[in-house]
């Protein structure tokens, strides 16, 4: 027990250090045209090191949110602000889908095309006349890429849907329980499901990652120093192999997206919690305050002359 908790004491004095280490020493893990750097990254970016400077951070940003309220505030209109921009930008990609497919059945049915292309003289994925083509690919790359599509909606807007209360939610005694027991849970929640189950799949996820853009391939049971010793050799290889002979092969598009859902997902609890946290401090007038909350126009109203 005791040394459990020295070594937790330990690793969040080192956080200090490795974070001031990382920031006044960025080539040693921005500098991309090096491996090195890249390995460093594939490392560190799952490490124990890692997990400690984040926890120390979110730490220190509560005990200063919880002594300048106004600051907290700030930090999570911010966060909340990122989730609902990339929510909405990204939320298009359910009406490209929509577009892509309608085109896709209408060019195969009615031209009988084998490829779609898009171009100054093929404005609709068909040429009108002979010209430049900018990209062309088969109908069957363009029917198997409508699931980035798809992948892109799931992972991009999942903060954006929570920040609009729009998730499923199966109540078994919430909505009957008091104000401030409400927020103890949202409290408990952010802490105890969102932020574990974002660490745990992000664990996973990064070395699915890498292992799709880098060769010789990497995996979580290695240290600093083999990997380190495999940047001697490492060089980038994106995996561009498709399901089908001709059908989309960026696949590892998908695996970037997982990384980025699981940064999502993994900040927004922070503001959740926060954000619980303040309402549950200040009372039932501070619920929803600058919750930016997406509204449609009444249809019903009758209009005023």
């Amino acid at each position: 027990m005791i040394d459990g908790i020295l070594w937790v004491v330990q690793n969040i004095g080192l956080a200090f250090v490795n974070l001031f280490g990382a920031l006044t020493q960025p080539s040693l893990w921005l500098d991309w045209s090096n491996m090195q750097a890249v390995a460093r990254v594939i490392y560190y970016g799952a490490s124990v090191e890692f997990f400690f400077v984040v926890m120390t951070a979110f730490t220190v940003l509560t005990i200063a949110g919880m002594v300048w309220t106004g600051f907290l505030w700030r930090l999570v209109r911010g966060l909340e602000f990122f989730a609902n921009t990339t929510g909405r930008i990204f939320a298009w990609a359910g009406f490209m889908m929509v577009i892509q497919q309608i085109v896709i059945v209408f060019l195969q049915r009615i031209f009988r095309v084998s490829s779609i292309e898009i171009g100054p003289f093929a404005p609709f994925g068909y040429p009108v006349i002979d010209g430049p083509v900018l990209i062309r690919f088969d109908v069957s790359w363009w029917s198997e890429e409508l699931k980035l599509y798809n992948a892109m909606i799931v992972c991009l807007c999942i903060t954006y849907t929570f920040v609009q209360g729009g998730h499923v939610r199966v109540d078994l005694f919430y909505a009957g329980a008091r104000f401030r027991v409400k927020k103890a849970i949202d409290m408990f929640g952010s802490l105890f499901f969102m932020l574990p189950a974002a660490v745990l799949t992000w664990l996973y996820a990064w070395f699915f990652m890498w292992r799709s853009l880098v060769t010789p391939k990497v995996s979580a049971s290695e240290s600093l120093e083999q990997i380190l010793r495999k940047a001697q050799v490492m060089k980038w290889n994106v995996e561009t192999i498709g399901f089908s002979p001709n059908g989309f092969n960026a696949y590892f598009l998908f695996k970037v997206l997982m990384v980025a859902y699981c940064l999502l997902v993994f900040l927004h609890a922070w503001a959740f919690f926060w954000r619980s946290w303040l309402e549950w401090r200040e009372g039932p007038s501070a619920e929803g305050r600058f919750l930016d909350r997406d509204s449609l126009p009444d249809v019903t109203a009758k209009p005023t002359h």
